[in-house]
C-alpha cells in the first residue's frame, strides 16, 4: 500500500463528519456571506436626507442651486413623521395666509403638545409671534428651534431681524454670520452683514 505524508491523512472531524485537512483550509478561504445592510429607521433616514442637504448648501456657489437645497430641507422639516401633526401644520398655514392668527396659534400649540422634540412646530410659532410684535414669546420658541436643531437657518435669521429690530445690531450681526456658516449663499444675510458690519465700523467702541 502507497504510504502517503501524515499531513495528507490529517483528518479533523466537525459534527462527527470527517474532514481532509485539504478541505478545511478550502472552507477557511470561503468568503463569509456579505451582511445584509442595517435598515435605518425613519428617523435616522429624515436626519441622514437632512445631513446630506445640510452638506450640499454649504459647498453650494450658486445661489439657485442653493435655494433649491434649501427648499428640499425646508419640505423636510415640514415632514414630522406624524400624520396628526402634519395635517395641524397645514391647518396653521392656512390659517396664517387667512390672517387667521388665533387659530393658527391653536393649531401650532396642539403640534408642540404632541410632539415637543418637533423644532418646525417651535419655529411657526416664533413665526407668528414675530409677526405679531410679541418678541419675548418669539424669542423664546426661537431658543426652541435651535435647541432641536442648531442648523435652522430660518430660526437664526429670524432671531437676527429680532435683534436688528430691538436695536442690538452686535448680535443681529453675529446671528447673520451665523446664517451665513450654514447657508454661504442666502442673498438677503449677505446683504446684511455688509450693511451692518459697515454700519457697526463707524460706531465708537
Amino acid at each position: 500500500m502507497l504510504k502517503l505524508g501524515l499531513s495528507a491523512f490529517l483528518i479533523l472531524s466537525l459534527a462527527g463528519t470527517p474532514i481532509l485537512a485539504e478541505d478545511a483550509l478550502a472552507q477557511d478561504l470561503t468568503p463569509a456571506p456579505k451582511e445584509a445592510p442595517a435598515i435605518l429607521s425613519p428617523e435616522a433616514l429624515h436626519k441622514a436626507r437632512l445631513d446630506k442637504l445640510f452638506g450640499q448648501l454649504k459647498r453650494e456657489n450658486s445661489e439657485n442651486a442653493a435655494e433649491i437645497a434649501a427648499g428640499q430641507i425646508w419640505r423636510l422639516w415640514f415632514t414630522s413623521g406624524s400624520a396628526t401633526v402634519d395635517l395641524l401644520m397645514q391647518w396653521s398655514a392656512k390659517a396664517i395666509k387667512d390672517r387667521k392668527v388665533n387659530v393658527a396659534l391653536d393649531f401650532l400649540n396642539q403640534v408642540v403638545a404632541l410632539d415637543p422634540k418637533y423644532a418646525e412646530g417651535w419655529n411657526q410659532l416664533a413665526t407668528i409671534y414675530y409677526m405679531t410684535g410679541d418678541y419675548a414669546k418669539a424669542m423664546a420658541d426661537i431658543d426652541r428651534t435651535l435647541q432641536l436643531e442648531p442648523r435652522h437657518f430660518g430660526a437664526l435669521a429670524g432671531l437676527a431681524q429680532i435683534m436688528e429690530a430691538t436695536g442690538h445690531k452686535k448680535r443681529a450681526l453675529e446671528a447673520y454670520e451665523k446664517v451665513l456658516a450654514i447657508y454661504p449663499m442666502m442673498r438677503s444675510a449677505q446683504t446684511k452683514v455688509e450693511a451692518l458690519t459697515q454700519e457697526l465700523a463707524g460706531q465708537p467702541i
